[in-house]
């Protein structure tokens, strides 16, 4: 029984600190490609939504947009955004930021560093409560409940 109170805790953290790994690496994702000056027209080839939830629990929608450009060099990149602009519709022209590395990285959102920096610090901050309650959980289950 003592492992319940270590395990589903330690998994909870577990799958914060990948979701935290997951939200940096995007940001920094979006940061490379808005600071690299790259830019194209892009054109959105469709847009699609999708839904989580439900039953017992609210339910979430996404919406998804799907963007195609050329680089510079003439490849040509097709790529999904999540939670783009209502606004934007298929056929709509877009201006693409991306980098130029072997993967390309792109983005059609507007650069908006602080806003995005705002965004990851703040989930960072909440999944860090997250990990810190579990931690937290563990070493007074631990401490107390063991004897």
């Amino acid at each position: 029984m003592d492992v319940i109170f270590s395990v589903f805790p330690g998994l909870i953290a577990a799958g914060a600190l990948f979701t935290a790994y997951r939200v940096v690496y995007r940001s920094a994702q979006l940061r490379r490609a808005w600071n690299s000056g790259l830019t194209a027209e892009g054109r959105c080839l469709r847009t699609f939504t999708t839904t989580h939830g439900g039953h017992d629990t609210s339910v979430r929608t996404t919406l998804h947009h799907v963007y195609e450009f050329s680089t510079r060099d003439g490849r040509s990149v097709r790529f999904e955004e999540e939670d783009g602009p209502a606004t934007v519709l298929e056929g709509d022209v877009v201006t693409v930021h991306y980098t130029q590395d072997r993967d390309v990285v792109a983005t059609a959102r507007r650069p908006a560093p602080a806003r995005a920096a705002a965004a990851t610090l703040g989930t960072l901050v909440f999944l860090g409560t997250i990990v810190v309650f579990c931690v937290a959980f563990v070493v007074t289950y631990a401490t107390e409940f063991r004897a």
